[in-house]
């Protein structure tokens, strides 16, 4: 079984760079005012080939302004724009920028990249976040998190994406999703055939939000990460 998961592992992984590569990254280079369609469309052929499903509990809410969620690799990334028609701006770490095929993607897609280990990159991303709604009218997503968690417990949320929502009045949706990681596990170097759920939490109006809001959310989306895996034996 061991051997079939590795195997299972490297053929996605071709999958994902085959069609990122050579699909994804030209087609929306040539076809900038069509490059929603083409993300969406991709990552919905890439979730096909390489065995995953998807299923959602609740509804993405197109007025919020930022969708914030637990992260556990890039399928995470590619689940939820295969679900959804909105154009997104992922906020990424800075590094990813610098990576051949990854960065040009990013770069095309119009991604915001972030230096974690700059503070003084914080209000250039707020004014990258202001730009994105009031002027390209797309929805933000980050990973609160900061990077990928090895457990199923939560790593802290951090400060700057609740002084973000809090400075410019944000509607903040929560996402849990689990099972993206049995669908292809970049640190065992797995792939199993997988469901990947995504349970779209109540929008939060931050403007009308008490102070405890941010770590209100967090134990919510613990709750249910939790629950995801003693009931039905799904992991973050």
């Amino acid at each position: 079984m061991k051997i079939m998961a590795k195997i299972k592992f490297l053929y996605s992984a071709f999958i994902i760079f085959i069609i990122v590569a050579f699909l994804m990254i030209p087609l929306i280079a040539i076809f900038k005012k069509q490059k929603s369609i083409i993300i969406h469309r991709l990552n919905r052929l890439i979730l096909l080939l390489i065995g995953g499903k998807l299923s959602k509990v609740g509804d993405m809410d197109s007025q919020a302004d930022m969708l914030i969620m637990n992260h556990q690799g890039i399928v995470d990334i590619i689940g939820l724009e295969a679900l959804q028609k909105n154009h997104l701006r992922w906020v990424a770490k800075k590094e990813l920028f610098a990576i051949p095929y990854i960065g040009n993607l990013l770069r095309l897609g119009e991604m915001i990249p972030i230096d974690r280990n700059d503070k003084r990159s914080l209000p250039t991303l707020i004014k990258e976040i202001r730009y994105s709604l009031d002027v390209l009218g797309r929805q933000v997503a980050i990973f609160p998190e900061g990077t990928r968690a090895k457990g199923q417990k939560l790593l802290s949320f951090k400060a700057g994406t609740k002084m973000i929502a809090e400075k410019l009045n944000l509607k903040v949706q929560p996402v849990v999703i689990t099972g993206s990681k049995m669908l292809f596990d970049e640190g065992g170097k797995t792939g199993h055939s997988s469901t990947v759920v995504y349970h779209f939490l109540p929008t939060i109006d931050v403007a009308n939000a008490g102070d405890e809001w941010y770590d209100d959310v967090a134990k919510k989306m613990q709750e249910i990460i939790d629950d995801e895996f003693i009931y039905n034996h799904r992991s973050r």
